[in-house]
């Protein structure tokens, strides 16, 4: 176990609130809790943050999502536990991550127009952006 190096949610307590306040819209978002938490889940392990895949396992578990599901996350493009909506969403998810290397292209935000609104689309593209900088905020002060 590590120590945390500083606590950046009482030091920097306007910042993290914003980050709270992100966090309980998406909660009232019309994506669904699932599909939310799977997206969290995701950039979790892309991003290398153990205390956000221990917090978002639980809580897919707790909303009635399979193991077997949760354990397919990674492998998603093969699973045969993801719709084509999910599987569009995590595809948005995972060139929004790498968008270094992906430069978020059409071909990743194209296929988001078949099962996502306008706003939806929105929300999603923040729940990654918000799920990246709690990753970035957990592993850099070790939470």
């Amino acid at each position: 176990m590590t120590t945390l190096r500083l606590p950046y949610f009482t030091l920097s307590n306007d910042a993290y609130m914003g980050l709270i306040s992100t966090k309980k819209a998406l909660e009232n978002s019309t994506l669904g809790k699932v599909l939310v938490e799977l997206i969290y889940l995701r950039v979790s392990q892309m991003n290398g943050c153990a205390f956000c895949l221990e917090m978002h396992a639980k809580s897919l578990r707790e909303s009635g999502v399979e193991n077997a599901k949760i354990d397919a996350l990674a492998g998603w493009r093969v699973s045969h536990h993801f719709d084509d909506k999910e599987k569009a969403a995590l595809q948005w998810a995972e060139a929004l991550v790498r968008v270094d290397e992906t430069f978020a292209s059409d071909d990743d935000f194209e296929p988001l127009n078949k099962f996502f609104t306008d706003v939806e689309i929105s929300d999603l593209t923040f729940a990654v952006s918000l799920m990246s900088a709690f990753n970035r905020l957990a592993i850099g002060m070790r939470q």
